[in-house]
């Protein structure tokens, strides 16, 4: 069980790194939110993993620590909003600059390359 766990947050992980290093914007927001599922697997796994425990301390001998739980739904909550704000941006940045390239390196507005292209072809 812990060795599936492992496996699954290190390939949430590693992919959500891969993404975020694309140029594009929707990769990107992709990466952040995979990144960000890793993370709260990991938060997860902190409390170990029993079945079966109760969340009450004292009440048996095997119990289950609610802080990770909370920090994890916390967690969930703020990556949301994160993920929404980001997308937000994203289509801000799109509508404004005809691109969606996350490193600076857009290429030219259509609308200019356009009107260059009838210029140099006399229209």
């Amino acid at each position: 069980m812990e060795l599936a766990f492992a496996l699954a947050i290190g390939a949430l992980t590693a992919s959500g790194v891969y993404l975020l290093l694309r140029a594009r914007t929707f990769p990107v927001v992709i990466g952040l939110t995979l990144l960000s599922y890793g993370v709260n697997l990991f938060l997860f796994s902190s409390g170990r993993l029993a079945t079966g425990g109760q969340p009450i301390i004292g009440s048996t001998s095997q119990y289950s620590d609610p802080l990770p739980q909370a920090l994890v739904l916390t967690a969930i909550v703020i990556g949301f909003a994160m993920t929404a704000f980001v997308v937000v941006l994203a289509l801000r940045n799109l509508a404004d600059n005809e691109d969606d390239h996350v490193d600076g390196y857009q290429s030219e507005p259509k609308s200019r390359k356009k009107t260059e292209d009838a210029e140099v072809s006399g229209k």
